[in-house]
């Protein structure tokens, strides 16, 4: 993979780009957000590793610009010191696809760019687009609409988006989402809540009739609120 690191630490940016190097990647890397953007932007990346605290530029601002105003569709490892949840929905809202805290495993760095990688890179075949009542996601297009509304998600929400409608109404658990979506490397306990929250704004929040439910210490449940009260109370009470 050619991947572009942007990281104002010297120490880290370089032991990042020597590791990847050694693993047969190619790396490009930038020491300020305004140099990465322009990098970013002119390039052609198979990955992005963003700090979120930059000189010039921070990382939100840089994955914002990055999506809106390049229309770059680039996969984006934001790697922080910042843990809240806040922080994660926040770079997950500005358009990065996975969240990682430092101090962080560069094997890990390196796992996590490749699913970032594979996922954006897969085409899934199916018979049919699938349709939980008025939101409808088409595999061959990896399209998703609600209504006449087109809604764009980065590939790990997508990805979890299709596997809750796969299994619609079945409430789906938290370890099979991870397990699907990070396969062995598993995110921190905040990361699918930051993604189940930027995708029900998306998918949810704009709209009268709520379809993700949370069913806490089960999973999570994408159905009409009649098929969840019907399934909640049948199997759940």
């Amino acid at each position: 993979m050619r991947i572009l690191i942007i990281e104002d630490n010297c120490d880290l940016a370089s032991n990042m780009f020597d590791f990847l190097e050694a693993r047969g990647h190619i790396p490009d890397a930038a020491g300020d957000g305004i140099t990465g953007l322009h990098l970013a932007m002119v390039n052609q990346y198979d990955a992005v590793v963003l700090d979120l605290m930059l000189p010039g530029m921070d990382g939100i601002t840089l994955c914002r610009k990055l999506r809106e105003e390049g229309g770059k569709t680039t996969p984006i490892l934001m790697i922080t010191g910042r843990d809240s949840l806040d922080d994660k929905i926040a770079g997950l809202e500005a358009g990065a696809d996975d969240y990682l805290i430092k101090p962080a495993e560069l094997r890990e760095v390196e796992l996590r760019l490749r699913v970032l990688h594979r996922r954006s890179g897969e085409y899934i075949q199916k018979q049919k687009t699938m349709v939980v009542e008025d939101l409808s996601l088409d595999p061959f297009t990896c399209s998703v609409r609600r209504g006449d509304k087109t809604i764009d998600l980065p590939p790990i929400s997508y990805r979890i988006l299709e596997m809750l409608m796969a299994r619609s109404p079945h409430v789906v658990n938290r370890d099979d989402i991870q397990h699907i979506v990070w396969g062995e490397g598993r995110p921190d306990s905040d990361s699918l809540r930051a993604h189940m929250h930027l995708l029900r704004d998306l998918i949810d929040k704009p709209f009268q009739q709520k379809l993700l439910h949370t069913l806490r210490g089960f999973g999570y449940q994408l159905a009409s609120q009649d098929m969840h009260s019907k399934y909640h109370g049948a199997n759940l009470s």
